[in-house]
């Protein structure tokens, strides 16, 4: 698939992500290794994992780390990948209770070099915001890292256009490095207003899409195939799908302008033979500025259909009608 570069850094992975949540927690050891290795066989460098993925099961934390972590020492392919992981997340039983101090944010940082068998992470993420917390100190902290080689680059996750915007702001005047990415929950299908259920998440809005406009900022999005709503299964009726993401599907994007974009990414899909899944990811990547779609999977047919939408370029068009319907 192909490879863009993430503007003010010397990174360049692939288009499409692997998002790791499921590894170690739905996925056992042989299916994500075996996963891991045909996303390398398909052009796939892009890896984004977090400290608390698997973390609300019960026992050991930090279960993806760890596995990729394993994975990475035995395949001996560190130096092929992007490596991105996140930390500074609330407590999962205190959402609330911000985790971006210089102390904790060190601690999280330290355990997943350690846990991902790494001297360093290439894009190191802000898994949470605190809006507390002054952005002056949470840049200075992050700057710190990069000058001791912990990290070569760093992003936001589930940050406001307006806290970006001050980060920003900041780096400038103080002559420090800034944001070079930020990671939100966007895809071809708006989610229904309040349904998503935690008032952490942030979801790509009109400020935050004019911000990437301005600047050209990269945009890694997760949730980018909307939880399957372009897989084939759903669509206008379709109240009887039994999968076990049916219900959050329903809920979160069940409406008449999704299901609008679903049938004209059926359209498109079947005139230029791919999959509507294909169709909804490429759309995304015709923005002005780079976007990186995290994808997740659980078998490998997923994962190859997924990845091909790397080779898929729309034309300006083609994108305009998927999008809008004009």
């Amino acid at each position: 698939m192909r490879a863009q570069a993430i503007p003010g850094t010397h990174l360049r992975p692939s288009v499409i992500a692997l998002g790791t949540a499921a590894l170690g927690s739905k996925l056992g050891e042989a299916a994500s290794f075996r996963l891991l290795g045909r996303f390398l066989d398909l052009g796939g460098t892009f890896l984004d994992t977090a400290r608390v993925y698997s973390d609300w099961l019960p026992g050991e934390r930090s279960r993806s780390e760890k596995l990729l972590g394993r994975w990475l020492a035995a395949t001996g392919k560190r130096d092929r990948i992007v490596l991105a992981t996140k930390g500074g997340h609330p407590p999962l039983d205190d959402m609330g209770r911000g985790r971006l101090s210089e102390h904790d944010l060190r601690l999280d940082l330290e355990g997943s070099l350690l846990d991902l068998r790494t001297d360093v992470i290439d894009l190191y993420w802000l898994h949470r915001d605190d809006p507390r917390r002054p952005v002056e100190a949470i840049v200075d902290t992050l700057n710190a890292f990069v000058d001791e080689g912990l990290i070569r680059a760093f992003g936001v996750s589930n940050w406001s256009a307006a806290r970006l915007r001050e980060a920003n702001g900041y780096a400038r005047r103080a002559g420090r490095r800034p944001p070079v990415a930020n990671q939100m929950s966007w895809s071809l299908a708006e989610p229904n207003p309040g349904s998503l259920g935690d008032p952490t998440l942030v979801v790509m809005d009109g400020a935050t899409h004019a911000l990437h406009r301005e600047g050209g900022l990269a945009a890694v999005p997760y949730s980018s195939q909307a939880n399957g709503f372009f897989g084939g299964r759903y669509g206008r009726g379709r109240w009887w799908v039994t999968a076990p993401s049916a219900r959050h599907v329903r809920r979160v994007y069940y409406n008449d302008a999704n299901f609008a974009r679903l049938e004209r990414v059926r359209e498109v899909a079947a005139r230029l033979g791919r999959s509507p899944n294909q169709v909804a990811l490429a759309a995304l990547m015709t923005e002005p500025f780079p976007v990186f779609p995290i994808v997740g999977a659980y078998r490998l047919e997923q994962l190859e259909d997924s990845a091909a939408a790397g080779n898929l370029v729309l034309d300006v068009e083609t994108a305009r009608y998927v999008k809008t319907g004009s």
